[in-house]
């Protein structure tokens, strides 16, 4: 192997070009890690509370919907909202709906009443079944159905009966007084001096 080839790249560019390339891809490198730190992406990936999920302000009722419901004592978001069968579903999900998410939120393509998509509904409904097994199987003999089959019109999805179950039903925040001051909504992530300069937003 020529050692000449490998560093022939060294006199292509001159001494300002590589300093250039260098500082342009440290603020790039520096900029993306900002941009991560202020979407508190460490709080999605590296954890598993709940109220990660009100990061982003559209969540509010939701979080304090499921709070207060028989969900909230046993189960987080990612017990339902993300596949628990292996690592690596587990967390391909979470970073591909998550990016998702993030990417509605920026451009405000966000829907005010939030429905799951296919992949989001199939993953509940399979999520439900494994949490309900034993009541599924032996007590009322539903048998294994999952969302593609009620999909089908060949049985029903578990929220077509339990739609308010999980998250209280948002007439829970009406007879909740207080429900939403409740919610631990975060700081903001922007330090004091960053908001001074920016006019105090």
């Amino acid at each position: 192997m020529d050692w000449h080839k490998l560093t022939a790249w060294k006199d292509i560019f001159s001494y300002r070009q590589k300093v250039f390339l260098l500082v342009a891809g440290g603020v790039i490198v520096g900029l993306t890690f900002l941009f991560l730190y202020l979407l508190r992406m460490h709080t999605y990936i590296a954890g598993d509370d709940p109220a990660a999920c009100v990061n982003c302000h559209i969540m509010t009722p939701y979080y304090a919907t499921w709070s207060r419901s028989s969900h909230g004592r046993d189960a987080t978001c990612n017990d339902c909202h993300v596949p628990n069968g292996n690592i690596v579903a587990h967390y391909g999900f979470k970073g591909i709906d998550g990016m998702k998410h993030v990417a509605y939120f920026v451009t405000r393509a966000e829907h005010q009443a939030i429905r799951a998509e296919t992949a989001s509904a199939e993953v509940i409904m399979d999520n439900c079944i494994r949490c309900h097994r034993q009541l599924n199987t032996e007590f009322v003999k539903t048998g294994r159905i999952d969302y593609m089959l009620a999909k089908r019109g060949e049985g029903m999805a578990c929220w077509d009966c339990h739609r308010n179950v999980p998250h209280g039903g948002m007439n829970a925040l009406t007879s909740t007084p207080n429900a939403e001051s409740q919610v631990p909504i975060p700081p903001s992530p922007v330090p004091q001096w960053l908001q001074k300069m920016m006019g105090g937003r």
